[in-house]
């Protein structure tokens, strides 16, 4: 088949390619003009350039394409509320949808997020049956990507358009060239986290995210949904277990939940004030506070998606950024 990415030079895009071209399958890529794509290097993957707010450049490169794998997403969470991040994840999509359904896509991977689902404690997490309760952290990167899924499968009731949700959960791995959640590694490493919050995550290596996607789009069952997450741990189990992996020292504290948002807070005001972007902003508190859980079970079963032990992916990430000159 021929697969049309979208974020394809991002840390889970890029591993989307790598599985769709180790499949056999014609991979082109739909990037940002001006992206260095380095992600991509050495791949046999084709480049086309454009942005997915322009309709007809997205029209325009999907042509020919049997499949649609959408990954590219605006993931900012500062400032707050962004009619941007609202624009790329939300309209993007809604364009996405479109070209898919004028060039009669045989299936569309919308990548969403685990955020879209309710959380729950560890003896009984959030699954796809949760209802969404992000819209109290007040963050448009969250309702956004909810606002998103819920537009694909509107598609899918109403016209039987061929869609398929794959929602990650916290991400570590390689490429991760922002960096993004594999700050929280180098962070650690370096000593650089003097205490940890009182929440948690569900945490996966993106490679097993990635097989899931490539997986989707010939298993799974159309108009459903299916958290690609695996472990669900405290930040003072993951930081431990970073520490353990890269022998580095664990923080030996948690913040209190009051004091995490008093700094958020003082983080908003001063990032409102003076234009900058603070080190955290209250509803990041909110969310670090949480205990963000969530089972995998569903894409473990329909979407036969690996569950790699989560000390695989901090060491392949952190090979990574020291290769790359991070740390």
């Amino acid at each position: 088949m021929k697969i049309f990415i979208t974020g394809a030079d991002g840390m889970l895009g890029s591993h989307i390619v790598r599985e769709v071209l180790e499949r056999g399958h014609e991979a082109k890529a739909f990037l940002l003009p001006g992206s260095p794509s380095k992600a991509l290097d050495g791949l046999d993957v084709g480049r086309f350039y454009g942005n997915i707010l322009n309709p007809e450049e997205v029209n325009d490169a999907m042509e020919g394409c049997d499949a649609v794998i959408h990954a590219a997403a605006d993931t900012n969470v500062w400032p707050s509320r962004s009619e941007k991040t609202r624009a790329i994840n939300i309209d993007g999509t809604k364009n996405l949808v479109s070209a898919a359904r004028a060039w009669k896509a045989k299936r569309f991977v919308h990548v969403g997020s685990g955020s879209s689902f309710g959380i729950g404690p560890k003896d009984k997490p959030g699954d796809e049956s949760s209802p969404f309760t992000g819209h109290r952290y007040g963050l448009d990167y969250v309702d956004s990507k909810y606002d998103g899924q819920q537009f694909v499968l509107q598609a899918y009731r109403e016209t039987g358009f061929p869609a398929i949700v794959v929602a990650p959960t916290f991400m570590f791995g390689p490429h991760d060239s922002k960096p993004g959640s594999g700050a929280m590694i180098i962070a650690a490493y370096q000593g650089k986290l003097p205490a940890v919050a009182p929440g948690g995550k569900n945490f996966v290596h993106v490679k097993d995210v990635a097989v899931a996607a490539t997986n989707a789009l010939t298993m799974g069952r159309l108009g459903e949904c299916y958290i690609a997450g695996h472990q669900n741990l405290s930040y003072s189990e993951i930081t431990a277990i970073i520490a353990d992996e890269l022998k580095s020292v664990a923080p030996r504290l948690q913040a209190p939940a009051a004091l995490l948002k008093a700094v958020g807070l003082a983080g908003s005001f001063m990032g409102n004030v003076l234009g900058i972007t603070p080190k955290l902003s209250y509803p990041m508190a909110v969310v670090a506070c949480d205990g963000q859980y969530y089972s995998p079970r569903k894409a473990v079963a329909e979407l036969g998606m690996p569950q790699t032990d989560i000390r695989v992916a901090i060491r392949e990430a952190f090979d990574w950024f020291r290769s790359n000159g991070y740390c």
